[in-house]
């Protein structure tokens, strides 16, 4: 359910409902707009009629039913849209962003190189895998925490804030050290705990769609951070699993403008993963921004050719500063600012 407080709405006011929810059993989730506060009532609402007990109060406008089983996700709880701020960088809003970086940190001269190169060409955040959830348990796993100091070098070098992802609950206090922002991988989208964890941590997260997973499903595990009081989310459309084989997913476009209907949070769009092919994410670049991305993660590296994970998706550096002048042309007759 969500609260309506009436305009001039004391502090006081809002504390006595918050109390009172707190009384019945339920969290609340407190949004102040520059005329309304409402409230958030997250729990239960079987066998309670907030209707009753909130909704006579003389300071209460009116008690809104939240039909989205994702609640503070959905548009119904915050009509305007949620900007994420990431070091100085802001996500949503309407200014697109550009995340790029390696798949796997392999060393300082890698990733140092690789953030000099796509800060000049226009990303705003690094992007740089030290911990990497691999198909293979013989594939390569990372570096660990010596590739988070080198994603913190090149930060240092280049000022780019850095994005990696966290695989479990327990290695999360090491990444939130070194990472500016938290990703959650595909396979960890439903890792509830995990989810619970980066909620309470009040870091920006990263969360991307699994590769099975509905878009409903996507905001549903975003409500399991929100609801921890994170409310710092963007989520990523990172391609599904279909029966095509040519393509290592299939990238959901359609997924961009849904969430952007159903929910105020932010989204990227993954090309990369969304394709497994470094010829087809150019196209697929210029479509998600189209259909309402507010920016785009992709993986660059200096050499795809000897890359220790997903060579033949990554972007050469002079690949990626093409594409982002080709951005630049679609941005214009869009009126997005790059």
């Amino acid at each position: 359910m969500i609260i309506v407080l009436r305009s001039g709405a004391t502090q006081e006011e809002v504390d006595e409902v918050v109390e009172r929810l707190k009384r019945l059993g339920f969290g609340a989730h407190v949004s102040r707009g520059v005329e309304r506060t409402i409230i958030g009532a997250i729990g239960d609402e079987r066998g309670v009629n907030l209707e009753e007990k909130i909704g006579v109060l003389p300071f209460v406008e009116k008690v809104i039913p939240v039909l989205a089983p994702y609640r503070l996700a959905s548009r119904e709880y915050q009509k305007t849209d949620t900007v994420v701020k990431v070091g100085n960088v802001e996500i949503g809003g309407g200014k697109l962003v550009f995340v790029a970086g390696p798949c796997s940190v392999e060393s300082e001269e890698q990733v140092v190189e690789t953030a000099v190169r796509v800060k000049e060409a226009g990303a705003k955040i690094l992007r740089g895998g030290a911990f990497k959830p691999r198909t293979s348990p013989y594939s390569f796993q990372g570096l660990a925490e010596e590739g988070l100091k080198f994603l913190a070098k090149a930060r240092e070098i280049t000022g780019l804030p850095v994005v990696t992802e966290v695989l479990g609950v327990e290695e999360l206090p090491l990444v939130a050290r070194y990472a500016d922002m938290i990703q959650i991988g595909a396979r960890n989208m439903q890792n509830f705990r995990l989810l619970e964890a980066v909620g309470k941590l009040r870091k920006p997260v990263l969360l991307k769609r699994g590769m099975m997973s509905t878009v409903e499903e996507l905001l549903m595990s975003a409500e399991y951070i929100l609801v921890q009081g994170n409310y710092q989310v963007v989520l990523c459309e990172r391609g599904i699993r279909t029966f095509e084989p040519s393509t290592r997913n299939t990238l959901d476009l359609s997924c961009i403008p849904l969430v952007k209907m159903q929910s105020h949070l932010p989204i990227l769009a993954d090309p990369s993963h969304g394709t497994g092919r470094s010829d087809l994410v150019e196209a697929m670049s210029l479509a998600a921004l189209a259909a309402g991305a507010d920016g785009l993660i992709i993986e660059v590296h200096p050499n795809p050719i000897e890359a220790l994970s997903d060579g033949p998706q990554s972007l050469t550096p002079e690949q990626f500063n093409h594409l982002m002048k080709e951005i630049k042309k679609l941005a214009a007759t869009m009126g997005k600012e790059v």
